[in-house]
């Protein structure tokens, strides 16, 4: 008999937690525990009751329709959902880790051109996934003006080359997906995570967005932001988008998951540069939706530096976090890298 354990944090919600004894590739029993609300209380016994017996190769989706089939009408559940109980489960499953697991490392590394900060991020999730490097949360700093596209984007659907030479602007693409981003030295608030593929492990890539996304909106609320997740990839409030995240799973058990946050901005220079709700050029590739955003400077009155202090700080208490830095071996690299790859026409252009 083997006993597994698995934690969920509902975005916004409440811990949920999967005890399980399993043998022979079934769950014999299970108990599920946490700070939600759950009324009434046998409840709880209806949906431990469910849980038993369910192969272990059962998909979330499955699992979370057993334990609404045996719910019925009248059960309250706050903080938590069916769907939450399966992602706990399958976590418990999959052998996930949880934030606390790991011996977390902050760069805050120095200002770096464009390309560069591609490659970089490339070869710090490898490093990740090799075991060279523990899981680490970097702040970017901008050598230069940016666009930084999409993966899967048309470059001429998504941006005026005109527009960005004349402002000075560099032009590269990223590995994950998602759409372009206007970036420009001390307006805007670049960071990355590079985590193992077991602090997802058991979540979709929707429900793993949220997840990896949770501790910056609750420093974005506690500096009295009503910051929330908005599906896919983006972090909200009532006054407009405040950052689009993008993310990216490596074969070699790594995951790149990186946020773009507009602490403030020149609407005027961006709509220069970005085809944001221009008629399409092509049938290739996707455009990016005309997305109303609200800089953090506008938001919270603070500096740029003591956003990031607060945000970081709020990592820190919930996570641990030790100073790290890259090497220069690292550096080298990632521009042999950046000559092989992301500094070149041919990639820019995948999708011309």
């Amino acid at each position: 008999m083997l006993t597994m354990h698995g934690e969920y944090k509902v975005p916004g919600g409440k811990l949920v937690v999967a005890d399980l004894e399993v043998v022979d590739e079934h769950v014999k029993t299970a108990q599920i525990s946490g700070d939600f609300f759950l009324e009434p209380d046998d409840a709880l016994e209806r949906i431990n009751g469910a849980l038993a017996g369910l192969p272990i190769a059962l998909p979330a989706a499955q699992i979370a329709a057993r334990v609404r089939g045996v719910l019925g009408d009248g059960v309250e559940m706050l903080g938590f959902s069916p769907e939450a109980v399966a992602v706990a489960v399958r976590r418990a499953l999959t052998g996930a880790t949880g934030w606390r697991d790991h011996a977390w490392q902050f760069v805050h590394d120095v200002p770096r051109e464009p390309a560069l900060q591609m490659a970089l991020d490339e070869v710090l999730t490898e490093q990740v996934g090799s075991g060279e490097r523990p899981p680490t949360l970097r702040v970017w700093e901008w050598a230069s003006n940016a666009v930084i596209i999409g993966s899967f984007q048309s470059l001429r659907n998504e941006v005026d080359l005109d527009g960005a030479a004349r402002h000075d602007v560099t032009v590269v693409r990223r590995i994950s997906g998602g759409g372009a981003m206007f970036v420009e030295p001390g307006n805007t608030i670049t960071y990355s995570l590079y985590v193992p593929e077991s602090l997802v492990s058991g979540l979709s890539f929707i429900e793993s967005y949220a997840f990896l996304d949770d501790w910056v909106i609750g420093a974005l609320n506690d500096l009295g932001i009503a910051a929330t997740y908005q599906p896919i990839n983006d972090i909200t409030s009532p006054a407009g988008k405040i950052a689009g995240a993008a993310q990216k799973r490596f074969a070699g058990g790594a995951v790149l998951h990186h946020v773009t946050m507009a602490y403030d901005m020149d609407a005027g220079k961006m709509l220069e540069v970005l085809r944001i709700g221009r008629e399409k050029l092509s049938d290739k590739g996707t455009t990016s939706a005309n997305k109303r955003v609200d800089p953090l400077r506008s938001q919270t009155g603070l500096d740029r530096a003591d956003v990031i202090e607060r945000m970081v700080g709020t990592f820190r208490n919930r996570y641990g976090l030790a100073a790290g830095a890259i090497d220069a071996a690292t550096v080298e690299l990632a521009q042999e890298r950046v000559a092989a790859k992301f500094g070149t026409e041919e990639w820019l252009t995948r999708v011309p």
